[in-house]
């Protein structure tokens, strides 16, 4: 480890992503983008790094794996089971680094209550459910946290800081020509508001067009596909590479009506470095990623989007651009994971916990209101994912 921590060239630093995806993902696969862009940053920084990943892992470094491809890509692969070995392959391996970050959820940090470890970084992506709060709870003397805004946190955890998701702004060309369309890109889910950002286009009398792939599959057949009609309404399905590039830059603005508060959106820096302004939610991260009124217009319901979408093309998209190139850039995210990790490394372990936190703790988690809004009428058997 070097001497000098404000200046870490040579850290060895493992940096764990997920194995849904390959690493950087073709297409859908937030967290392995994520992990790449961490990796990249701190390897261009001068930190010895290794990167936990799937086989089919493109990286310009040490790459581990555990399996030749991405379990997504193969189905005869089994999640439960590779994504264990995959996490125990890093902590067998543990003694070889000076910091370990994970990007895979919860099940990383429980390997570290068994042993010893490198100071353990684990940044939050986001709460799939309340109660896996109880996993952060019980690793919260083994691992340090980041969040990805300052929307998305629990009271009863402490963060070393909030870090931004960046991305490299010159992968995405910018098109200052106003588009002809709304988008929705993302996964097909109620909380990601696609029934709505459907409902906001017709009656504003505008065309959509639907990018992503399904995530609930009876979501998606019972009250979105009976509304695609490749005119008023196009499907897509999942765009990858020049296919994404070229949809985000062309058009109006991309439509991020969430029913949940979101945690970050990734989608919606990419869609601004194209020059492509929001229509988004007022609620959880949106408002810390989206300038409103600048960068794109934030509402709180439908109507209120409705009425906005006629000011969308007066958005200045150059502003758009600017405001991902100096504040989501991979150059910032990596500053302020470079300031978390210099913390994590004098502190060697996370402190005690407040009393407010241990107070917070104390809650049941799973009784806490959670923020779905205007989602319409579903069969009973259909459950929303908390």
């Amino acid at each position: 480890m070097p001497d000098n921590l404000e200046d870490l060239r040579g850290l060895r630093l493992a940096v764990l992503a997920p194995i849904a995806w390959p690493v950087p993902p073709p297409g859908y696969g937030p967290w392995e983008q994520i992990a790449y862009n961490i990796a990249s940053g701190m390897q261009k920084r001068g930190l010895d790094v290794t990167l936990y990943a799937s086989g089919n892992s493109r990286f310009d470094g040490r790459l581990r794996s555990v399996v030749p491809v991405a379990l997504n890509e193969d189905r005869a692969l089994d999640g439960n089971v590779f994504d264990a070995i995959h996490i125990g392959k890093l902590f067998e391996e543990a003694d070889r680094y000076d910091l370990i970050h994970n990007n895979f959820d919860w099940k990383p940090m429980t390997y570290a209550l068994a042993r010893e470890t490198p100071p353990l970084l684990t940044t939050i992506h986001g709460f799939s459910q309340p109660q896996i709060l109880a996993a952060y709870y019980a690793c919260a003397h083994r691992s340090f946290f980041t969040s990805i805004s300052d929307a998305d946190r629990d009271p009863g955890l402490r963060y070393l800081g909030t870090t931004y998701n960046g991305i490299d702004a010159e992968t995405f060309t910018f098109r200052a020509d106003v588009g002809d369309y709304l988008l929705f890109l993302g996964r097909f889910h109620p909380e990601k508001g696609t029934h709505l950002a459907i409902e906001i286009a017709k009656r504003a009398g505008v065309r959509i067009k639907l990018a992503g792939i399904p995530h609930d599959e009876r979501y998606f057949q019972e009250l979105i596909a009976p509304q695609i009609d490749g005119d008023a309404v196009e499907f897509l399905g999942e765009v990858r590479g020049a296919r994404r590039d070229e949809v985000l830059g062309g058009a109006l603005a991309l439509v991020h009506m969430t029913t949940r508060p979101e945690r970050f959106g990734l989608t919606l820096i990419e869609a601004m470095a194209c020059g492509t302004p929001v229509l988004g939610a007022r609620m959880g991260s949106i408002p810390e990623v989206v300038v409103d009124a600048n960068t794109g217009i934030l509402c709180d319901d439908v109507e209120a989007a409705i009425a906005a979408v006629p000011r969308l093309a007066a958005i200045d998209r150059a502003v758009c651009r600017t405001h991902v190139k100096n504040n989501f850039s991979i150059e910032r995210m990596v500053d302020r994971y470079l300031d978390a990790y210099r913390i994590a490394l004098r502190e060697r372990l996370p402190g005690t916990p407040s009393a407010a936190e241990t107070a917070a703790r104390a809650h049941d988690w799973w009784d806490r209101p959670m923020a779905f809004t205007d989602i319409p009428p579903r069969p009973s058997s259909l459950r929303f994912t908390q």
